[in-house]
C-alpha cells in the first residue's frame, strides 16, 4: 500500500509538472502572437507601407539609369592637343543621332581642357554595307588619327577592317555591331548583349501571351550584327514552346514605312497574328501604326527609344522596348578614340570591348522616359 501511494504521488507530481509547462508553452506562443498581432502590426504596416514606395521608387531609378547623362572624362590625360576622327555608322537616323549627343558632349569636356577634337559623322540614308565600305576607302587616304564604324554587315566589312589594320589605320567599332570574331579592329564600345536582348523581348513576349500564338519578326537591315542577333535570340526563344510558331521573318532595312508596310503584309496574311517582335528602333513605329490601323490584338515588343513608339507604349499599344544608352556610347567611344590614337591597347586603361547597357522599359515606365529624354510631360 505503501509503495502504491508512493508511486500514485509521484506520477500525479509528473503529471502536474507535466500540465504546467503545457500551460507556460502555450501561454509563451500567445504572448508571441499577440505581440505581432496587436504590438507589432502598426510596424509591419509601416514596412509594407515602406516596400509599397521602394518599389516604385526603384522602377524610376531604373528608368532613369537606363540613359545616363551624367558623364565626366576619365584621369586620362592625352598626349596631344589635336585629335581628327572619322565615323561612319549604318544609316542617318534618330538612333545614331543620340549617339552623337553623347560624342559632342565628351568632345565639349575635351575642348575645356584645351584638348581640339574634329570629327566627321557620316552614314548614307539608307543601310548599305556596299557604301560602308566606300567611306571607309575614302577615310583610309585622309589619315584621321582614328577610324570608328558601326558595322553595316560583319561578313562584308570585317576583311576590309582587317585590311585597313594591317596598313596602318587604327580602327574601332562602336554603336551596337562589332565586327565579325577575330576581326582586328582594335576595340568596340556598344551592346555586347543584342542576342540576350532579343531574349529578354521575346520572353517578355511569351509570357504575356500565355505561352501559345503566331509570332513575326521583323529583324532590320540584312546581315547588320546587332539586328541579325537580336533576331537570332527570338528564334530560339519561341522555339522552346511548343504551341507559338514563327509566321514570317521580315527585313525591313531600318525604315519605319517599310516596317508598316511588311506589318500591314503579314497581318493581312495573318489575321490571328499575336505577336510581333521588332529588332530595331525603326519596326516598332512601323507595326504600331499597322495594329493600330488594322485593330489588331497583336503584342509588340521592340527596341529602344524612338519618341512615337515610347507614345504608342505610353497607350499600350507596344508592349515594351529594350532601351539602349546611345549616350554613353557615343561619349565612351570618343574618350577610347583618344587613347587609341595615342597609341594605346586594350589592357589596363580600356577593355577590348566596352559593354553598354540595355534596359527593357513597360508602358507606366514611358511617361518618364518621355520626359528624361523629350521633355514631353503628360
Amino acid at each position: 500500500m505503501e509503495k502504491t501511494s508512493i508511486k500514485r504521488k509521484i506520477l500525479t507530481g509528473l503529471g502536474l509538472v507535466a500540465i504546467l509547462c503545457v500551460v507556460c508553452a502555450l501561454a509563451f506562443l500567445l504572448s508571441g502572437w499577440a505581440q505581432y498581432l496587436f504590438v507589432e502590426d502598426g510596424e509591419h504596416d509601416v514596412q509594407a507601407s515602406e516596400k509599397e514606395e521602394e518599389a516604385p521608387k526603384n522602377l524610376e531609378e531604373a528608368v532613369r539609369a537606363a540613359v545616363d547623362f551624367d558623364h565626366e572624362l576619365d584621369s586620362y590625360t592625352p598626349l596631344k592637343n589635336d585629335y581628327k576622327f572619322y565615323f561612319t555608322y549604318k544609316t542617318v537616323h534618330p538612333w545614331w543621332d543620340a549617339v552623337a549627343l553623347g560624342m559632342e558632349d565628351a568632345q565639349r569636356q575635351f575642348l575645356d581642357k584645351g584638348i581640339n577634337i574634329t570629327y566627321e559623322y557620316m552614314a548614307p540614308t539608307s543601310a548599305s554595307a556596299e557604301d560602308q565600305v566606300k567611306r571607309l576607302r575614302e577615310a583610309e587616304k585622309v589619315g584621321y588619327d582614328v577610324i570608328g564604324v558601326d558595322v553595316a554587315d560583319e561578313d562584308i566589312i570585317s576583311p576590309v577592317l582587317d585590311e585597313m589594320v594591317d596598313s596602318g589605320t587604327k580602327v574601332i567599332t562602336f554603336s551596337s555591331s562589332d565586327a565579325a570574331n577575330g576581326c582586328k579592329r582594335i576595340a568596340y564600345v556598344g551592346n555586347t548583349h543584342n542576342y540576350e536582348d532579343g531574349v529578354d523581348l521575346t520572353e517578355a513576349l511569351c509570357e504575356k501571351l500565355g505561352y501559345k500564338g503566331k509570332v513575326a519578326i521583323l529583324v532590320g537591315s540584312k546581315g547588320a550584327p546587332c539586328h541579325e542577333d537580336r533576331a537570332l535570340g527570338a528564334k530560339h526563344t519561341i522555339a522552346k514552346y511548343p504551341d507559338m510558331e514563327i509566321v514570317a521573318v521580315e527585313y525591313d532595312m531600318d525604315s519605319v514605312d517599310n516596317a508598316y508596310t511588311l506589318a500591314l503584309k503579314i497581318l493581312g496574311e495573318n489575321p490571328d497574328l499575336a505577336g510581333f517582335v521588332c529588332c530595331n528602333m525603326s519596326n516598332p513605329v512601323g507595326a504600331a501604326r499597322a495594329v493600330t490601323e488594322k485593330s489588331s490584338s497583336a503584342v509588340i515588343v521592340g527596341m529602344d527609344h524612338d519618341r512615337e513608339a515610347l507614345h504608342y507604349l505610353e497607350k499600350g499599344v507596344i508592349y515594351c522596348l529594350g532601351v539602349q544608352d546611345c549616350y554613353s556610347i557615343g561619349f565612351d567611344t570618343l574618350q577610347l578614340a583618344v587613347k587609341i590614337a595615342d597609341g594605346n591597347l586594350p589592357g589596363e586603361l580600356f577593355p577590348e570591348e566596352k559593354a553598354e547597357p540595355t534596359t527593357v522599359i513597360y508602358q507606366n515606365d514611358a511617361p518618364l522616359m518621355l520626359e528624361l529624354l523629350y521633355g514631353d510631360i503628360s
